[in-house]
């Protein structure tokens, strides 16, 4: 059985930075497409990031040079660290394996 286990999210200041962390079990994440999304109030989920089973990795736009998406293999993870945070980046993150699995959401709010 696959789980994923996110955690990470918080309140932050905007320019401020933060980590998200979704740590798997029942699957290894080598050589598998790995991502983040996000959804904010009212909105559909959008897609944030990922990495592909060669290390590759590709952002949304607005995130560009402000995130970075990491496989963490001694923990079986998949890392978002966020930096230069900004109030339109208030959301809920969700990881999502090989495009099947997903966790469970992790809530992130930036604002003053």
């Amino acid at each position: 059985q696959v789980q994923l286990v996110e955690s990470g999210g918080g309140l932050v200041q905007p320019g401020g930075s933060l980590r998200l962390s979704c740590i798997v079990s029942g699957v290894r994440l080598s050589n598998l497409v790995l991502g983040w999304y996000r959804q904010a109030p009212g909105k559909e989920r959008e897609w944030v990031a990922h990495m592909g089973g060669n290390g590759d990795t590709n952002y949304e736009d607005s995130v560009q040079g402000r995130f970075t998406i990491a496989r963490d293999n001694a923990q079986n993870a998949v890392i978002l660290q966020m930096n230069s945070l900004k109030p339109e980046d208030t959301a809920v993150y969700y990881c999502n394996i090989g495009g099947r699995w997903w966790g469970q959401g992790t809530q992130v709010t930036v604002t003053s």
